[in-house]
C-alpha cells in the first residue's frame, strides 16, 4: 500500500483540520498571489520571531523534544497567517471568507475533496480490516 494512502487512513482530526487549513491558505495565494518581495519578506521575519516563541514555549529540559514536522509547522503557520492577512487585505473578505463566489465555492470544494478521499480511505481500511479479521 502507498505511503501516502496509509498516511491520509492514520490521520487524526487535528491533523485533518491543518489540511484543510493549509488547502484554504494555498486557494488564497492562487487567487491573491502579491509578488512584491515587501510582503513575503515581513512574512518570513514574523515566521521567525513568532515561531522562535512557540518552539521556546513548547521546548525545554522537562519537555519532550519535537519531530522536525512539528517544528517546521511552529513556523510555517505564522508565515502562512501574516501572509493570508496581506494578500486579503482590501480584498472585501468576512473573517477569512472571499467576498468572491468562485473562489468561496473554489476554497470550500477543495477542502471538501480533501475530505472525502481521508474519509473514504478510512473507511475502506476499516472495511478491510473487518474483513480480514
Amino acid at each position: 500500500m502507498s505511503p501516502v494512502i496509509r498516511y491520509l487512513q492514520s490521520l487524526n482530526t487535528g491533523k485533518i483540520v491543518l489540511w484543510c487549513y493549509l488547502i484554504w491558505y494555498l486557494v488564497t495565494v492562487f487567487y491573491r498571489f502579491d509578488p512584491a518581495p515587501a510582503l513575503w519578506l515581513n512574512s518570513l521575519g514574523i515566521s521567525a520571531v513568532v515561531g522562535m516563541a512557540l518552539l521556546l514555549s513548547v521546548t525545554g529540559p522537562l519537555k519532550q523534544p519535537l519531530d522536525p514536522w512539528q517544528t517546521f509547522r511552529l513556523f510555517l503557520i505564522p508565515f502562512c497567517v501574516s501572509s493570508f492577512s496581506s494578500l486579503i487585505k482590501g480584498h472585501g473578505y468576512l473573517l477569512v471568507f472571499p467576498a468572491a463566489w468562485d473562489e468561496l465555492l473554489f476554497s470550500c470544494g477543495a477542502c471538501g475533496v480533501f475530505l472525502s478521499i481521508v474519509f473514504m480511505l478510512k473507511y475502506l481500511a476499516k472495511f478491510n480490516y473487518k474483513k480480514e479479521a
